[in-house]
């Protein structure tokens, strides 16, 4: 009987359909798989329930797998990867502890953690800085009209496909930003702390993301892309708090610069507040 991610191995096939060629990755709590479905491939997402030893907390590990499967199955957007609607399921069916799976589309490509080293000392040009911060506000537009953050911006989690689009991955922080949610904030009530070292927002970081987080993080990414340091290895000023990150980057223009520092403002109330924002100022 499966009883939880590992056990899966090439050749295993699911659900009739989709046969296991290899293993992807291991990160957080799933591992990815490469799969073949019918001639396409596919990636799967296997949650493992192994790192949990009380309920509550396999609960709620489940639960949000189960949002993310639930957010990229209504999601249709080219940045973000499809999920069918029957690509959720468990095996075995009715088990006390089933195997959760989420198959979804694969992109081809690199994330830009990976394209960042692959181009050693290379840094990102402005006018390539320019298109892929277009790309990711427009993803990010998607998502926010949905009521959504996605809670883990950071290069590793952007993928760059062979034609030069960006699509945003691991939806497994993603929240919905409901009343209850924006009550419970109200409440001081802490929800669940996603922290991603260097890319997290303080709010965040304290149990209090907002739509406004998912911008913050983005700052930070193109600080690591167009400086090929990480946001942490860099000073910040004492009295504002602001990243000294400028002078790693003489290459780019002062507007873009301030742009960076609008994204990653301390305080969410001084940051875009839409996406659309955020594109007024690109074409500023």
């Amino acid at each position: 009987m499966l009883a939880n991610a590992l056990m899966i191995h090439p050749n295993l096939l699911l659900q009739n359909r989709y046969r296991v060629l290899r293993v992807l990755g291991k990160g957080g709590f799933a591992e990815t798989f490469e799969v073949d479905d019918c001639g396409s491939l596919k990636v799967l997402k296997a949650l493992s329930l192994n790192h949990f030893y009380r309920r509550d907390a396999k609960e709620k590990a489940v639960s949000l797998f189960q949002r993310e499967a639930a957010v990229l199955s209504r999601l249709q957007h080219p940045g973000i990867p499809k999920v069918e609607p029957d690509g959720y399921f468990t095996v075995p069916e009715g088990s006390e502890e089933p195997l959760h799976c989420l198959v979804m589309e694969k992109i081809d490509g690199v994330n830009l953690k990976q394209w960042r080293l692959k181009w050693g000392n290379r840094t990102l040009s402005e006018e390539q800085a320019i298109t892929w911060l277009r790309q990711l506000a427009q993803i990010l537009e998607q998502l926010h009209q949905q009521e959504l953050i996605h809670r883990d911006i950071k290069p590793s989690n952007i993928m760059l496909r062979s034609n030069g689009q960006l699509a945003l991955i691991d939806f497994g922080a993603v929240r919905e930003v409901t009343d209850t949610y924006l009550q419970r904030q109200k409440e001081n009530v802490t929800g669940t702390v996603i922290i991603s070292s260097g890319y997290t927002p303080p709010e965040q970081a304290e149990g209090h993301a907002v739509a406004q987080s998912d911008f913050f993080a983005l700052g930070r990414t193109f600080v690591f892309l167009l400086t090929g340091k990480s946001p942490i290895d860099f000073d910040r000023h004492s009295r504002t708090g602001k990243l000294l990150w400028r002078e790693s980057a003489p290459h780019i223009s002062p507007e873009l610069a301030d742009l960076m520092d609008y994204l990653m403002a301390a305080f969410p109330g001084q940051r875009p507040q839409t996406p659309q924002m955020i594109l007024r100022c690109i074409e500023e």
